[in-house]
């Protein structure tokens, strides 16, 4: 009888604060995900490149104009370009032009703090 194979739901987690970056990173573990962190931009897009996921969940102040450059980059990148991102960040009032600009590359954006039982329906929902 032929093995049946699940595929595991790819995440980048891309956050400049390490404890955050560890802690989603091993609350996804332990749901099942595969998982890599990246504690800047360009980290983030390498590894998003390498290992093409089926989400990105990118803090929005690594800093602001990397993380706006790094989701430039994704959505212009064939093979990235659908990958839903999620912003996590705890700046309730980015500026209109910003809040534009994330809202047009297709960007959910929600606040910290995030707990973790939120971090996976939110993993979740991307992957879905």
């Amino acid at each position: 009888m032929p093995s049946q194979t699940t595929a595991v739901a790819r995440v980048v987690i891309v956050h400049d604060n390490t404890s955050v970056a560890d802690s989603f990173s091993r609350t996804l573990r332990l749901e099942g995900y595969e998982v890599w962190a990246a504690q800047s931009a360009d980290e983030g897009l390498t590894l998003a490149q390498v290992h093409c996921p089926n989400a990105i969940i990118l803090d929005l102040r690594v800093p602001l104009t990397a993380s706006l450059r790094f989701l430039r980059a994704v959505r212009s990148a064939p093979g990235l370009a659908t990958i839903p991102v999620a912003i996590v960040t705890s700046d309730y009032y980015p500026d209109e032009p910003q809040a534009n600009e994330l809202q047009a590359l297709g960007a959910q954006l929600h606040y910290t703090p995030l707990w973790l039982n939120e971090l996976v329906t939110l993993a979740r929902d991307l992957v879905a």
